[in-house]
């Protein structure tokens, strides 16, 4: 095959060679576009084709990228986790030292007062209801003990509850119980009954005992309640009048100067005035009196009673 190029017209001749001789061909100028449409066809498809791949290769680079750090993310949430865990089951043992220490102390205290046969501190609250338990791995199971030490806790702050309001009735009622002497130092000077009148000598009922004293010794309270009386009467002096309940009263004349008022509340043993010689006295003594409903009675066997 023989070709020939005739560049003046732009034309292509081929000759072809064959047995019964030489065949002429010439061309049309779109078979002559058609080797540059197939080369810019071949090469915009190969363009494609790297582009292509290129952004394919782009995808699994970005996809192992993203692996990695979602691997990263999850050492780091298990090493997270873990830590947590740890804190956890640190803090569990905190808190079941401490309960074993609050089950001890609730103990003593029932002990103590006495209530141990009605409070046990080792034993649950009577609940009742139905609940499921799945099967446990290390974090339902460090749930399930969390929540054995609440319910602990629960039983705990209900028994020291409950023993809180027994003990303290026990101690209001040890506390109103009249007993002892109204001042810590000093002595017996006139006792209860008839005698004769250290001003005119007349034979006279005294409705308390005296106390002498140095003045401004203090004076207590012989047993707490609250104060219905704080100021001067007639007679008494300063005086001071103490509601214990149950209709009984006590009172503490004579007083140099007072220590409470007016509806304070006061336990036993509590200051309430300073000895002195106020009122109809011939010196500094607590003139001590204890009243059933509107009586004055006998202190002298409040006064030496054991206290409750």
């Amino acid at each position: 095959m023989i070709i020939r190029w005739l560049n003046e017209a732009m034309s292509v001749t081929v000759f072809i060679q064959g047995r019964n001789g030489v065949t002429r061909w010439q061309p049309s100028k779109r078979w002559l576009l058609l080797p540059i449409i197939l080369m810019a066809t071949g090469t915009g498809i190969y363009q494609y084709s790297t582009e292509r791949f290129a952004n394919q290769q782009a995808k699994v680079d970005e996809n192992k990228q993203l692996r990695q750090q979602q691997k990263q993310q999850v050492v780091e949430l298990k090493t997270a986790t873990e830590t947590q865990l740890t804190t956890l089951v640190v803090h569990v043992a905190k808190m079941q030292a401490k309960i074993t220490r609050l089950e001890a102390l609730g103990q003593q205290v029932a002990q103590n007062n006495l209530l141990d046969d009605q409070f046990d501190f080792s034993t649950e609250v009577g609940i009742g209801g139905l609940s499921e338990i799945g099967n446990g791995v290390e974090l339902s199971q460090l749930i399930d003990e969390m929540n054995e030490l609440a319910s602990r806790i629960d039983n705990n702050n209900v028994q020291l509850s409950l023993l809180e309001t027994v003990a303290s009735n026990l101690h209001i009622d040890e506390e109103r119980f009249i007993s002892g002497r109204p001042i810590d130092k000093g002595w017996l000077s006139s006792s209860y009954g008839l005698r004769n009148d250290p001003f005119n000598g007349r034979r006279t009922m005294h409705k308390g005992i005296d106390f002498a004293g140095k003045e401004g010794t203090d004076v207590t309270a012989t047993a707490a309640g609250v104060v219905t009386w704080s100021g001067r009467m007639s007679g008494y002096g300063e005086l001071v009048e103490i509601d214990h309940g149950n209709g009984l009263r006590t009172r503490y004349g004579h007083n140099k100067s007072l220590s409470v008022n007016v509806g304070d509340v006061v336990a036993k043993g509590d200051k309430i005035a300073s000895m002195g010689s106020t009122g109809r006295s011939t010196g500094p003594h607590v003139h001590y009196e204890v009243l059933r409903g509107k009586q004055q009675i006998d202190p002298q066997k409040y006064v030496y009673r054991k206290a409750s």
